[in-house]
């Protein structure tokens, strides 16, 4: 299930606990153990996490990341390359870095996640752990073809064939003509993606999916490992792509237990 948080006035329907563009819905907490960034899936933005604060609340901080482009950062330019998006990234969520962190990723949030941890890693800063959701191991070659780049009523055909939008939103015309820009950008990040061996990470991978999901079936997930040094466990749970929006607490349940293992560990 694919949505904005508000129906309308994206960019004023929330009310920033973090004076930060990058972050939002946050609450911080001073006794959470631990801080979670989470980063949404190509077309979504912060809102996709607004209940997981509450939900992981109060042994976790979930950090609702916000791209430009989207929700309160509509009228920012999104990015449509990897490299650039992840060094901005990390500048904006070093301040955020002083106590014990990990990064929830679901879609291409999962790879801008990854990529984010090999770069704050060159720079030695690792975090606690990642879990990775919802889409394939990086270096698996692309199972989907181009389309970014495609004219508007084919690449809303290409959108209406990978069954990962509301059919309401895709037949809206005035939604979509605000909402193409940000969703080409983000498929031409995940369609540029070249990826570069090197070091694998230094923190565990949990790596979850949906039973059903027809765009990254499960042998498709289990390869994350040989990313890591701390290989991890893999959960599937019903329903497809877009699973967790349908089975959240038992989400919240992985994460919570992995984390806290991990910090009393």
């Amino acid at each position: 299930m694919w949505q904005w948080p508000c129906k309308r006035a994206w960019m004023k329907c929330s009310k920033r606990m973090i004076d930060s563009p990058w972050i939002d819905y946050a609450r911080p907490s001073g006794s959470a153990a631990l801080r979670l960034f989470c980063l949404p899936h190509a077309g979504g933005g912060a809102g996709s996490y607004r209940d997981w604060v509450a939900g992981l609340a109060p042994e976790i901080e979930v950090l609702p990341v916000q791209l430009p482009g989207r929700e309160t950062r509509f009228f920012d330019r999104p990015f449509t390359t990897i490299a650039p998006l992840v060094g901005a990234l990390a500048e904006a969520l070093r301040p955020f870095l002083d106590k014990p962190f990990a990064f929830f990723g679901h879609s291409l949030g999962a790879l801008i996640a990854f990529e984010l941890i090999r770069h704050l890693q060159n720079e030695g800063v690792v975090p606690t752990h990642l879990f990775v959701s919802g889409y394939s191991a990086p270096h698996l070659p692309d199972k989907l073809p181009p389309m970014h780049h495609l004219a508007d009523g084919q690449f809303v055909a290409a959108l209406q064939a990978l069954d990962t939008m509301p059919t309401a939103v895709l037949e809206n015309e005035e939604l979509l003509t605000l909402l193409l820009p940000l969703l080409r950008a983000d498929f031409a990040i995940y369609e540029r993606y070249q990826f570069q061996a090197g070091d694998p990470i230094q923190c565990p991978i949990t790596i979850l999916g949906g039973k059903a999901d027809t765009l990254v079936p499960p042998e498709m997930l289990l390869p994350w490992n040989e990313h890591t040094v701390q290989p991890g466990e893999m959960y599937l749970f019903e329903g497809d792509h877009f699973y967790l929006h349908e089975v959240p607490t038992a989400v919240w349940q992985i994460i919570r237990q992995t984390c806290l293992v991990q910090q009393t560990s």
